[in-house]
């Protein structure tokens, strides 16, 4: 929909990825359901359970019990954050399409600047951290390390504090669902397919119940993705590094070519060799499990499996 032809009334999709969010459902669904309301007539919030063990469930079916325009999808099992926004987007057919975390942080109220700024004529608003300061400094740390390398060694720039939390206009959601690949990195995304994007500062509410299900395992595999899919990084360390070597390994050859023929000392014998083979080795292995990583990316990409499977469907039809 051009920015001509944007109207209050356009219609509305809301996607949640949820897992293990059945405390904090309730109220999120609650405040969501007056402001957007008040946007647009046509609304729906589509619900993915990125299957969770909780009563996640019994919340959708109360909500729509309530006469709530929801959508309940149940993944088979848990495929993870990016997986279920890839599905919510998948399921989406509305003018534009709300991207939101289920566990509270992110406030409805901030729905209806969103909303103005698509008005405006932004194909995609996203709302920006103002800062960090409820992170641990390591945290922190490893946050900045990952964008700067990622922004500093691929042709993106993706915003070092913008999150999932965005409005999307319905071309925006048509871009994302035309990618193929498998390994998804949604933040990379993002800035991938491009468009108009404004962006609103915002602080995250603290959780209304629960801890995070994102272990310190799952965001080093995150970043790692996110490296990986749009950036060479890895492997141009490795070739200069080993570049590196071999010429370091040169010029130590010829200085002991040169000093055993001007000053006759005798050429070092087995633990020099030994210590040697042993440290290349290493670099060796290093590299090929670098090249290894990107080869394992490929392969999961040939093999075309699905970024998830449904197990249910119920609730507001498409």
């Amino acid at each position: 929909m051009s920015a001509s032809l944007r109207e209050p009334g356009a219609s509305l999709d809301v996607v949640l990825p949820a897992f293990n969010e059945a405390a904090t459902l309730p109220v999120l669904l609650a405040q969501l359901r007056p402001v957007l309301a008040a946007l647009t007539p046509r609304w729906r919030v589509i619900l993915i359970d990125d299957g969770s063990s909780d009563a996640t469930s019994a919340v959708a079916a109360a909500a729509l019990a309530d006469g709530l325009p929801l959508r309940y999808v149940k993944l088979s099992r848990n495929f993870g954050k990016e997986a279920a926004l890839t599905a919510g987007l998948a399921l989406a057919d509305a003018d534009r399409v709300l991207l939101m975390d289920a566990d509270g942080q992110h406030a409805p109220q901030l729905v209806e600047a969103m909303d103005a700024a698509w008005q405006r004529g932004a194909d995609m608003v996203c709302a920006v951290r103002a800062n960090r300061d409820e992170e641990g400094p390591l945290k922190r740390f490893g946050t900045q390390l990952f964008y700067r390398v990622v922004n500093a060694f691929s042709h993106l720039h993706i915003p070092p504090d913008a999150g999932d939390f965005r409005l999307l206009d319905r071309r925006v959601v048509a871009a994302l669902n035309a990618l193929p690949e498998r390994n998804r990195f949604m933040k990379g995304l993002y800035a991938w397919v491009g468009f108009r994007t404004e962006f609103l500062p915002y602080t995250p509410r603290p959780r209304a119940a629960g801890r995070s299900s994102f272990s310190l395992r799952r965001l080093l595999r995150l970043a790692f993705t996110g490296v990986t899919a749009f950036s060479n990084l890895p492997l141009r360390i490795w070739g200069a590094l080993g570049a590196g070597i071999a010429f370091g390994a040169l010029a130590y050859g010829v200085w002991i070519v040169v000093e055993h023929l001007l000053y006759g000392h005798p050429i070092p014998g087995w633990p020099t060799v030994v210590a040697s083979l042993m440290f290349f080795s290493g670099v060796q292995l290093l590299s090929i499990g670098i090249v290894g990583e990107y080869v394992g990316r490929i392969f999961d990409e040939v093999k075309q499996r699905p970024v998830y499977v449904i197990a249910q469907d119920t609730g507001s039809p498409p």
